[in-house]
């Protein structure tokens, strides 16, 4: 509940984070040519994630609703990918905010929650960059697996997919 309420008041802007030295936080930032309405459907609906993420997903776009993303949707449950988790905070087309969890092969550190902040910001009608923040990772063992993983699937997996999502597909009038 503690993290929760920080994130909204960080985001509202009515408190300045403070980090130790030793926290760690992920920054993926891309533009992506599209208008930011899409861009935003695109990270807001299932078809949407559907077309650069995961497969499958369970969006209830609301604060504490879900934000799950299903990478193998077959498998068990806990198995799947991104559940559990849940939109802190919703600012439409600006700014979301959710609970983000580890990779199910990390089971020390699975069932803690990181948390993600994305920001939508239109650079013209046909262009928005897109800056995604996560951060609340431990140190040492799963967490330093975790921190990794995350350091290179945002940018290099997520973010890229996305920009790619609306070259391939662009959005027309």
């Amino acid at each position: 509940m503690r993290l929760r309420i920080t994130l909204i008041l960080v985001a509202l802007g009515l408190v300045t984070p403070v980090a130790s030295a030793s926290e760690r936080t992920i920054v993926a930032t891309t533009e992506v040519r599209a208008p930011v309405s899409e861009v935003w459907k695109a990270w807001t609906t299932t078809e949407g994630i559907a077309s650069f993420f995961a497969p499958e997903s369970k969006i209830d776009l609301r604060p504490n609703g879900a934000f799950e993303m299903y990478f193998d949707p077959k498998a068990p449950e806990g198995l799947r990918g991104g559940e559990g988790n849940e939109f802190l905070t919703v600012d439409p087309e600006k700014m979301l905010t959710f609970t983000w969890n580890a990779p199910p092969h990390l089971k020390t550190v699975r069932n803690q929650r990181t948390w993600v902040m994305i920001h939508f910001e239109r650079i013209d009608a046909n262009c928005t960059r897109v800056r995604l923040t996560n951060g609340g990772f431990g140190e040492g063992g799963n967490w330093d697996k975790s921190f990794e993983y995350f350091s290179k699937a945002w940018p290099d997996y997520v973010m890229k997919s996305l920009r790619e999502r609306f070259e391939k597909n662009p959005v027309t009038d």
